[in-house]
């Protein structure tokens, strides 16, 4: 498996973090940040991390956007088998 490439703070770097493992560290950041108890400087830290997160997180799903097919139809209307959403790519 890839070495994951760390941050200054020896965490994970955002822009390497798949999908599911950024939205994982997401929300863990949301719940840490709900219950109120991190102190002021962390949170603002976190807030930022949060931030990154939330943009990898939509850049991945826009990816994943792009790559989904389209179902083509007939003459009729039914589902005559799939095209790309994007023919160019």
């Amino acid at each position: 498996m890839a070495e994951t490439t760390k941050n200054a703070q020896g965490a994970p770097d955002v822009a390497a973090l798949s999908f599911e493992a950024a939205l994982a560290e997401l929300e863990s950041i949301v719940s840490a940040l709900e219950k109120g108890d991190v102190p002021l400087e962390q949170s603002i830290a976190i807030y930022e991390r949060g931030e990154a997160l939330k943009k990898r997180c939509e850049a991945l799903l826009a990816q994943a956007e792009a790559r989904v097919a389209t179902i083509t139809r007939d003459a009729d209307g039914k589902p005559a088998g799939t095209a790309p959403l994007d023919p160019e790519g």
